[in-house]
């Protein structure tokens, strides 16, 4: 501590944490200012290792590593790839007993909803139950959440057959479109499984909550559209994923429609939306929902039996072989003119399905109180993904529907996923047969029940309510999908998304302070009413990093804070404006075009007859401003700890002089 001085400390220093020697000897007053200490010197090679552990590992991964012996770091190790060696030998008959529960339960809605995604995406019905088979048991090793059901989901379904049916039909060309889709499915586990190793997860934060909620209502009203054509009977549907076109198409075939189909489907969808109804408003009856799609299933599938010589309005799924999953490592894609195509697709599917699988996995595990690994689940999915493209599978994350019936199933482990996987294995191997005549309409039904729950108005409301920008992405989000298409919909929304980002790095905040009276706080004059101007001064806070991208923004408009200032004491007939106090207290860092605007800022304040004074610069903008030499221009009363330091120190020196 010094008295009416201010000086820099060096950290590294043999006197460190001496008091700064008084040299104010003229001043009436005395005043106790602290020195601004720089931080502790450490070399490139140090700052570059601990910037890097910051951005990659802010878990440190390798803490519980360390002091254990080599026995203990290989069960270690293991247990870190393979999720399963850590709960495995604690395992009983008593858990095994509530994920047999569970895992039978929710394979009853796993596998009337792979049939009804994989329609959705325009695959065989067939693929959508090899994706309930293979995958979950992969993620079971490998996952880390107990509760995530793994299976086909309706958005990832949705985006693949959107974007893959606009250059290739899945009708003329079902072969090529087969191997694109497996292929996407490929690229997206090789996209996963890398951010993973990478740990480079920050890269679906792109994908704000306001995108998402709009993205996801935008599919959830083209899913259900789409499923017009299921509902109404209609043979000659468009294949295009746009509001208006599917209306249009919906009105154009109204000679197609089937009242047979009609009044069975909405019956059934009825059925399904009363169930769903009935489970969320007791959770305790969640067995009714998770139940009623396959009960559905079997009781469409028998009246469609029973009718079939009566009518042929209705139409029905047909034969699907029996049989485990066919390998398909020979229909990767891997050249030629679709391979764009088949990558871009694979991406844009991985980051949703990835954004997905995590948000569920990590909602559940809140619920549970344990923690869920972001960058192991990226690896789980992204691997799963890939294993699956190779065994005839598409893309796959943990379901939302069946997560939740999975979670209030009582499950306890990722034993439940093998438990469905296993329910769908003997379906594969014996029941397909009587899939046969389950009639197009029950499969539409069961989509719209499941996406119904994926508009979400509610959180819609809140974005407008909390913050309007937010609101206004989410709209874009949403009519981008409806109105231009499902990928451009979603490349609108992360655009609106990063200006977002682009607005606040080089538009940054600045904020007039005052004090309130009575204290040494100083806050907002215009969020604190009892916050009053300190005559003689200007105080400003900065609350951003200064960067090239903003660094003349903030120059100017802190100039012309100083006009406005100017302006109102000559208007009031105040005191004169001697200094500018810049608070950088969350100027959480700065560079060399930032640190030259301070200069330039400080040579046109110099022209004005008035000083820059700087409050409380952070370590590393400290360490820069010093070895760029600004603090032995800005003199001994040009930096301070505390805008209150600041204001004092400064007072008594005027006074001090005779200065009003």
């Amino acid at each position: 501590m010094g008295h009416g001085t201010n000086r820099v400390e060096d950290m590294a220093s043999p006197n460190n944490g001496t008091t700064a020697p008084a040299t104010a000897t003229a001043r009436e007053t005395i005043v106790d200012i602290h020195s601004v200490c720089l931080p502790p010197k450490k070399t490139v090679f140090q700052k570059l290792k601990k910037r890097f552990g910051d951005v990659f590992f802010p878990d440190d991964p390798l803490e519980r590593f360390r002091n254990q012996t080599w026995r203990n770091r290989v069960i270690l190790g293991l247990q870190s790839l393979f999720p399963i060696f850590t709960w495995g030998s604690q395992y009983d008959l008593k858990l095994l007993r509530s994920d047999v529960v569970s895992g039978l339960t929710i394979a009853s809605l796993a596998i009337p909803q792979g049939i009804s995604y994989a329609k959705l995406a325009n695959l065989p019905p067939i693929v959508g139950l090899y994706s309930s088979f293979v995958p979950p048991l992969i993620y079971s090793v490998l996952g880390s959440s107990k509760h995530l059901a793994v299976g086909p989901v309706s958005i990832a379904s949705l985006v693949m057959g959107s974007m893959l049916s606009e250059s290739v039909s899945p009708t003329q060309d079902s072969i090529l479109y087969l191997k694109l889709a497996f292929t996407s499915t490929f690229f997206a586990g090789l996209f996963q499984a890398s951010l993973g190793l990478l740990r480079l997860g920050f890269v679906i934060d792109f994908l704000s909550k306001a995108t998402l909620i709009g993205f996801t209502a935008g599919a959830a009203v083209i899913v259900s559209l789409q499923q017009l054509k299921g509902l109404l009977g209609i043979v000659h549907f468009t294949g295009k994923m746009q509001f208006i076109p599917v209306m249009s198409s919906v009105f154009s075939h109204r000679s197609e429609w089937s009242w047979e189909t009609i009044l069975m489907g909405l019956g059934f969808l009825a059925i399904l939306l009363t169930t769903r109804h009935i489970s969320m408003r007791k959770p305790k009856l969640f067995w009714i929902s998770a139940a009623s799609p396959l009960a559905s299933v079997a009781i469409s599938t028998l009246l469609v039996f029973l009718i079939r010589n009566k009518t042929q309005a209705i139409s029905f799924i047909g034969h699907l072989p029996k049989g485990l999953n066919p390998p398909s490592s020979n229909m990767l894609y891997f050249s030629g003119t679709h391979l764009a195509l088949a990558i871009k697709t694979g991406i844009i599917t991985g980051i949703l399905s990835l954004t997905e699988g995590i948000a569920v996995g990590r909602t559940f595990a809140s619920l549970k109180n344990y923690q869920v690994n972001g960058n192991k689940e990226m690896m789980a999915i992204g691997f799963m993904n890939m294993a699956g493209s190779c065994t005839s599978c598409y893309v796959t994350t943990g379901s939302f529907s069946r997560s939740a019936v999975n979670y209030n199933a009582g499950a306890k482990t990722a034993v439940s996923n093998i438990v469905m996987a296993s329910a769908v294995l003997v379906t594969l191997l014996f029941l397909m047969p009587l899939f046969y005549y389950t009639p197009n309409l029950i499969l539409a039904a069961i989509i719209l029940t499941a996406v119904i729950g994926l508009i979400d108005y509610q959180a819609a409301y809140k974005l407008w309510k909390v913050d309007k920008f937010d609101f206004f992405t989410c709209m874009c989000s949403f009519f981008g999908v409806l109105l231009v298409s499902v990928p451009l919909g979603l490349a609108i929304a992360v655009g609106v998304s990063v200006l977002k980002i682009l607005l606040h790095v080089t538009r940054p905040n600045t904020v007039e302070f005052g004090n309130i009276q009575g204290t040494q706080i100083y806050q907002s004059v215009k969020r604190y009413r009892e916050a009053s101007r300190i005559p003689g001064f200007l105080i400003l806070a900065v609350e951003s990093p200064i960067y090239f991208a903003n660094s003349t923004y903030l120059q100017e408009r802190i100039l012309r804070w100083t006009r406005e200032e100017e302006a109102r004491i000559k208007e009031n007939s105040g005191s004169t404006l001697k200094c500018i106090i810049l608070d950088m207290t969350a100027v959480s860092s700065i560079d060399t075009s930032g640190i030259e605007a301070v200069f330039e800022l400080r040579r046109r304040l110099e022209k004005q007859s008035l000083q820059l004074v700087l409050v409380n610069p952070v370590g590393s903008v400290m360490e820069k401003l010093h070895k760029s030499k600004i603090i032995e221009s800005l003199g001994l009363s040009g930096l301070y700890l505390t805008v209150g330091e600041a204001v004092a120190d400064l007072s008594s020196t005027w006074k001090a002089h005779g200065q009003p």
